[in-house]
């Protein structure tokens, strides 16, 4: 799970004289519990489908899968993962300037929960059909249909709740309570049990049926949405939204509404022309595309802000820094997000999963990394309070460089693990959670520190736009891990073979890029001033 999460309110709070109202649960205020089932439910709802997504599309299409290649299904994978992450910038836009933050929370779980049963819609007919058991030899309208628009519902949805009901948790505390670490603390705990629990319940059903799993997704969601709205009373005087009090401003909203609403028909018209297909979509073209264009956007965003945002020398050393973590950021998400992907497609095609006679389903694997986390968070956060006690604990740019020599030795137990399935036998589980276990402390290591790091880093009138460039840093690399997994997921006998090289092809660049960080952290200190 990303640690992100847990800091992505944290400088969204009232001011130091609010105090908080209603009633409180164990000393923190019982709004608390709304946002962590709500956010609980959400995640279940997010990793539940993303453990099956790409086994559902590499699937053949007779066992109810979409028959796609591998190159395609990882190109897919990653632009959705990508857009999840890039549409968190107009989604709490759209909360701060038009709805507030708990109508965005209460819209998009309802668009996410319509993304999750429209998925699940091919499952429902077939149920109805008069002849369920019957194999199909070739794809629908229906299928195709509902898979596509179910994963723009949930990435539109997800981008209005997923930034925001976090800015909520921050506003139930006054900025300089000390109650408030603990408090996201709780609500992260909230975030990684629905991701633990998700895969395992989701993909058991999708043993009988792939829309099943879907489905249950979906009643993540609705039952977050029932919860939040059964219990919103404790978020009274939070996250609401106060509308313009002249005509002027009153005016401004109206246009972006309208903005909006456009924008929003044009999306449905292109969707429209897909459909009836007025217009072809090559995902593999539209990754390799997006990824340029990323590349270049962040490129000029962060030469605007050194040469035309008005800073100052130190303001401008600060901002170089953040370029630097742009880039190894986006390295290390690239390796990361292999998880949903190419290491998914190796627990079902390369992994022994039979334990006394039952066949483990992959989408178990998914929920490793949130056990650890579970376990490993409070050790790292003591063990780092405690070497900074001693003066020992490493500086920022260290840690990041830490997180990515640990992802790659992860990459590299699974070298040795495609080099057995390269051999033609099956690699045993083991592998697959050792390489979890690492990822899972460079994760700790890094992710924690980043966006805090950005926010402290980033000059005052430029923190919003900082955030944004830290999870465009996330979407590059979750766009680059899913075209990585069409060429690392071995589903064809040349790409098995080359399987083991790939794979020690991403150790080589996660740990250089680490040891190039090791060797620039005391430059990199420097430049941050007094930053830590």
């Amino acid at each position: 799970m990303k640690k992100e999460d847990q800091f992505l309110g944290k400088h969204n709070a009232p001011n130091e004289n609010f105090e908080i109202e209603g009633a409180q649960l164990f000393g923190h205020p019982k709004g608390l519990m709304t946002l962590f089932f709500t956010e609980m439910w959400e995640r279940f709802s997010y990793y539940g489908m993303r453990a099956l997504l790409i086994l559902f599309m590499t699937a053949p299409i007779a066992t109810g899968g979409l028959g796609f290649d591998d190159q395609t299904s990882g190109a897919i994978y990653g632009l959705y993962s990508m857009f999840v992450y890039l549409l968190a910038l107009p989604g709490g836009w759209i909360a701060d300037r038009l709805v507030g933050l708990k109508k965005s929370v209460w819209y998009g779980g309802i668009i996410i929960t319509l993304g999750h049963f429209t998925m699940a819609l091919p499952g429902l007919f077939s149920v109805m059909s008069s002849a369920p058991d019957l194999p199909k030899d070739q794809l629908t309208g229906l299928d195709l249909y509902s898979f596509f628009l179910g994963l723009i519902l949930i990435v539109l949805g997800t981008g209005l709740l997923k930034p925001n009901i976090s800015s909520i948790v921050g506003q139930l505390y006054p900025e300089n309570s000390s109650k408030r670490d603990a408090g996201f603390s709780i609500f992260y705990m909230g975030i990684n049990m629905g991701a633990f629990l998700a895969p395992i319940a989701c993909s058991t059903l999708a043993i009988y049926d792939w829309h099943l799993g879907f489905g249950l997704a979906g009643f993540g969601m609705l039952m977050g949405l029932i919860q939040y709205k059964l219990t919103s009373k404790h978020l009274r005087g939070v996250g609401d939204f106060t509308l313009p009090e002249n005509e002027i401003e009153s005016r401004k909203r109206s246009k972006l509404i309208n903005a909006v609403w456009l924008s929003l028909v044009v999306l449905a018209i292109i969707i429209a022309c897909f459909f009836l297909e007025i217009i072809s979509i090559d995902p593999t073209a539209i990754a390799a595309v997006s990824n340029t264009v990323i590349a270049i956007v962040a490129l000029l965003f962060f030469l605007y802000v050194l040469f035309l945002g008005g800073l100052n020398s130190d303001e401008k050393k600060k901002v170089g820094v953040v370029m630097v973590l742009f880039v190894f950021s986006s390295i290390f998400w690239s390796g990361f997000e292999q998880a949903g992907s190419s290491l998914n497609l190796f627990a079902e095609r390369f992994t022994d999963r039979v334990v006394m006679g039952w066949e483990i389903p992959a989408g178990y694997f998914q929920s490793i990394n949130s056990i650890f986390i579970i376990l490993f968070a409070p050790f790292f956060g003591a063990m780092w309070v405690m070497l900074a006690k001693k003066n020992l604990e490493p500086s920022s740019p260290l840690k990041f460089a830490f997180g990515l020599v640990l992802l790659g030795i992860g990459f590299l137990v699974m070298y040795f693990a495609a080099k057995i399935a390269a051999s033609g036998d099956l690699a045993a589980p083991t592998w697959l959670v050792i390489t979890y276990l690492f990822h899972t402390f460079g994760e700790l290591s890094l992710s924690p520190v980043g966006l805090s790091l950005t926010t402290k880093l980033a000059p005052k009138k430029f923190v919003g736009q900082m955030m944004g460039m830290w999870f465009l840093s996330i979407a590059m690399g979750s766009l680059i891990a899913g075209r990585i997994a069409g060429g690392a997921s071995g589903g064809t006998a040349e790409a098995l073979s080359k399987m083991p090289d790939q794979y020690l092809l991403i150790v080589y660049t996660v740990v250089g890029a680490g040891l190039v960080l090791m060797l620039i952290a005391k430059p990199i200190r420097r430049l941050m001033g007094n930053v830590h």
